[in-house]
């Protein structure tokens, strides 16, 4: 039986858009958070890795998840991005989620210094137990250098606010065991764009989508139909997806999905070092794809 839970469905792992000299485009996240709230994205993560957590500083990032909030106005649900490799820093950023009322916090796991499985269950029980909000676990192995085990996910589970997880593995048999060992009203959300609608046909609660920024109607479409057990239309709309999917990791994220929106005309084109903007080369592959979709003209 499918869990019930404000926090499910098509969720976007959102953009922080910039000005040229990379400065933090606020009037461009006000109108972002519109647009997904006119497009029915479910829930907006606000400072994920697409959110470039990493070349933020910390006060920069307590602001972009506050305006986020300051926007939404309660009408969405916001999740913050609260997940450093230290434990005290993860602790101090989810401590001001909590403050300025986010719903949930999303922790990545500890990246670079490669702690190990006890060390990750302990640093994410310290987080757990030192700050009372809703807390989801993600792990991007790809990106940390590091990989929660399906174990360590499931000790985990069982804290009382610890009540999801975001697995970007892209691994369908990690998504199968996590559905199989956690109880059943811990929360299973994808990261992976391209094995989302069948994580959710099996029996996942939603995905935390890059594609989401780019096409959120489509995004949301595709997850309904998968929840409804419609696996035809689901597979249907996500097989037009598909080449985006592939195409917004052409290189690092966000660098295709920042150029992507710029194309739309939803936010200016700045990035922050050490990413740079989207090759040339590679700005014609994402421009087709969006124009297929409707979303750009050539």
């Amino acid at each position: 039986m499918r869990i019930q839970h404000p926090i499910t469905g098509a969720m976007v792992a959102l953009i922080t858009p910039m000005l040229e000299d990379g400065s933090v485009d606020f009037d461009a996240l006000a109108s972002l958070v519109e647009f997904h709230i006119e497009n029915n994205t479910h829930a907006i993560v606000s400072m994920g890795t697409t959110g470039e957590s990493a070349t933020l500083n910390q006060s920069e990032h307590i602001e972009v998840m506050q305006k986020t909030l300051a926007f939404a106005k309660g009408r969405i649900p916001i999740i913050a991005g609260t997940g450093a490799n230290s434990t005290s820093e993860a602790i101090e950023l989810t401590q001001a989620a909590k403050d300025m009322g986010a719903d949930a916090v999303l922790l990545v796991t500890p990246y670079y210094n490669k702690p190990t499985q006890e060390g990750l269950y302990q640093h994410y029980k310290a987080v757990a137990e030192a700050v009372d909000i809703d807390q989801i676990l993600y792990n991007v192995p790809g990106r940390t250098a590091v990989d929660l085990a399906v174990e360590t996910a499931v000790r985990l589970s069982v804290i009382k606010n610890i009540i999801g997880i975001k697995d970007a593995t892209g691994d369908l048999t990690v998504a199968q065991a996590l559905i199989e060992q956690c109880p059943e009203d811990f929360l299973l959300y994808s990261g992976d764009d391209a094995t989302a609608v069948e994580f959710i046909l099996m029996g996942g609660h939603g995905g935390i989508s890059v594609t989401c920024n780019v096409a959120p109607a489509e995004v949301s479409s595709a997850y309904q139909a998968a929840f409804n057990e419609d696996r035809k239309t689901a597979e249907s709309i996500n097989a037009n997806l598909y080449d985006l999917h592939q195409h917004l990791f052409i290189e690092s994220n966000p660098i295709p999905v920042k150029w992507a929106l710029y194309k739309m005309g939803k936010c200016d084109s700045g990035i922050r070092l050490p990413l740079t903007k989207l090759s040339p080369q590679a700005r014609s592959v994402l421009e087709q794809d969006l124009s297929n979709l409707g979303v750009i003209s050539r």
